[in-house]
């Protein structure tokens, strides 16, 4: 596979990422609602995590999708990825101003969440690294059946002040 599959809902649709991609997504992470989240220090660093999760695919048949609306809207990104520095396979999403309260990160993380379960080799858990002062992604990651797992290993370079583990099971 070398670039994201199309995956389709009643709501959303996730799919590949484009070059118009990274501006909404730079906006984003200049934005408070990048407050939680491990953001890009400029737009080569933007640059590097964009091409470095398109590219996954190609390399490891998981990568990112951007997330559109019914009507075509870019609404945020989920992405179902595992960096170096992470000890584990990461399902994460980042969702735009004023998409919120709509259901869209939830349908998003759940298409990607089934996607990795019936798809990828061996993939019966993945896991959600969270800023704990992250209330909206806790309560998402809660609704999406995953569990707080504070045994798991932690990425790279991080604490249990700066990190809480979700871990998502193929049975939920």
């Amino acid at each position: 596979m070398t670039s994201a599959p199309i995956i389709e809902t009643g709501s959303i649709r996730l799919r590949p990422y484009r070059m118009s991609d990274l501006e909404p997504l730079w906006e984003f992470f200049q934005s408070p609602r990048a407050a939680y989240v491990d953001g890009p220090a400029n737009r080569t660093h933007l640059w590097y995590g964009f091409a470095s999760e398109a590219g996954s695919w190609g390399l490891l048949g998981q990568g990112g999708w951007s997330i559109e609306t019914a009507d075509g809207a870019l609404a945020g990104q989920v992405a179902v990825t595992q960096p170096p520095r992470f000890p584990e396979r990461e399902i994460g999403w980042i969702l735009f101003d004023g998409f919120e309260g709509r259901g869209i990160a939830y349908a998003a993380a759940k298409a990607a969440r089934d996607w990795a379960f019936d798809t990828l080799e061996g993939c019966d858990t993945l896991v959600s690294y969270i800023d704990p002062k992250n209330t909206r992604s806790i309560a998402l990651a809660n609704r999406l059946g995953a569990t707080h797992d504070p045994q798991a290993v932690l990425p790279e370079g991080e604490t249990a002040a700066e990190t809480v583990v979700y871990r998502h099971r193929r049975a939920a």
